[in-house]
């Protein structure tokens, strides 16, 4: 390997308060240093998730004055690692935000991510964009835009071994995300989430995969698992993916943590071989484009 990096998945379980999901953190993140990991990546919403009928109502703090990612900083110092917070819940009226348009109330949170180096120190933060409003059936019903504010930038964050794209869960679906990050240089994208039990079982495995292959990059996807307090559960099966698509890491179902050590020169050797992101051609949009998208 000539650009060797050892990566953790931290695979926890949604917690209603900052203490537990704080505990739960540490713990596995200490497991995941002593097996040599030099970025830890968590899930989305790994300071707490509460579900209250079809509205996410997770325990939200300042910006500035979080709890959770206070702690994981003063570990990431102790240790001499990088985290990647997948995302916590920020208090939208003490936060500055990247919103986009129709980007949700102002009164309640934002589902921000955020990269820690190893002084503790926030290197980049990312606000979801793509808000989770779903109906999987007559009662299992989402609506992430009712109580969260949308972000309206992509990010990529800079750390010694290569450029990252942050995402966030229901990015997932959206392919051109992951393009333009590709695109600027990201090698590695991220994909923190808290993925539900039936759309995981039916989706998770090969969106993470397309993803990976389309854009010839590593795809690291750190997902929370088990049951929601207030209803619902989040799948698990937390990924580590070549650029190739081959799983290098599967965590499966309770917490733990999925590690990989993997050779980012795979990155240029997979685009080299198939260099699609250089490909796009400009063509004409069918008749009915939704101009929103533009």
């Amino acid at each position: 390997m000539n650009r060797p990096l050892t990566i953790a998945c931290l695979q926890t379980r949604p917690m209603p308060d900052f203490d537990s999901a704080i505990a739960e953190a540490l713990g596995l993140a200490r497991e995941a240093v002593e097996s040599g990991a030099k970025l830890l990546c968590l899930p989305e919403y790994c300071g707490g998730l509460v579900t209250d009928g079809a509205v996410i109502r997770p325990p939200a703090a300042p910006d500035g004055a979080h709890p959770v990612v206070d702690a994981l900083g003063r570990f990431a110092s102790q240790a001499g690692v990088w985290i990647q917070i997948g995302s916590v819940a920020v208090a939208a009226s003490d936060s500055e935000s990247h919103s986009g348009p129709d980007s949700g109330p102002d009164d309640g949170i934002i589902n921000r991510g955020y990269l820690l180096d190893n002084q503790g120190e926030v290197r980049a933060r990312y606000d979801k964009i793509h808000m989770f409003d779903i109906q999987l059936s007559e009662t299992e019903v989402y609506r992430e835009s009712a109580f969260v504010r949308a972000g309206g930038a992509a990010v990529i964050e800079e750390t010694p071994w290569a450029k990252v794209g942050h995402t966030i869960c229901y990015d997932l679906r959206f392919p051109q995300l992951y393009r333009d990050l590709a695109q600027a240089g990201a090698e590695i994208l991220t994909v923190p989430a808290a993925f539900t039990q039936k759309t995981g079982e039916a989706h998770w495995h090969v969106l993470n995969r397309a993803r990976a292959i389309e854009n010839g990059a590593f795809v690291v996807a750190a997902c929370a698992h088990g049951p929601c307090p207030g209803g619902g559960a989040a799948y698990g099966h937390s990924l580590i993916i070549d650029p190739w698509g081959e799983v290098l890491a599967d965590r499966g179902e309770g917490p733990g943590v999925a590690i990989a050590t993997i050779d980012l020169d795979a990155v240029s050797q997979a685009r080299a071989k198939i260099p699609s992101l250089t490909h796009d051609r400009a063509y004409a949009r069918p008749d009915g484009y939704p101009k929103a998208a533009e």
